[in-house]
């Protein structure tokens, strides 16, 4: 579980190279709405990367989002809830910031970045 230093250090740190969001409200729609639109619906999530929460009469709810949203929804909390990842993570944006964090050489550079 990740403790409530390390979420408070991840609210509080942005590291450059990491992607950030805005958490707004989802869009909702009636499940007979999605029905007769799902098509769009569905492009609509898969396109803008956006969930969209489709209602029931009786409360009930699903979301539909594309599956590589899911995925990396999945990872963000595998990682939010691994405690040592967390660790690692804090300890890298320190070196980071102090500018005392390995600095990979030109070789290794041009190595990744061919992938």
């Amino acid at each position: 579980m990740v403790s409530v230093i390390d979420l408070q250090w991840l609210a509080r740190y942005t590291v450059p190279s990491f992607r950030t969001f805005e958490v707004s409200p989802m869009d909702s729609v009636s499940v007979n709405r999605f029905r007769d639109n799902l098509k769009a619906f569905v492009e609509e999530a898969i396109s803008n990367h956006t969930p969209l929460k489709v209602t029931r009469r009786s409360g009930e709810a699903f979301v539909v989002m594309s599956a590589d949203d899911w995925e990396r929804e999945q990872e963000t909390l595998y990682v939010l809830q691994n405690s040592s990842l967390m660790r690692q993570l804090a300890e890298s944006a320190a070196t980071h910031t102090q500018g005392s964090g390995y600095a990979p050489k030109d070789e290794e550079v041009d190595e990744i970045t061919r992938l």
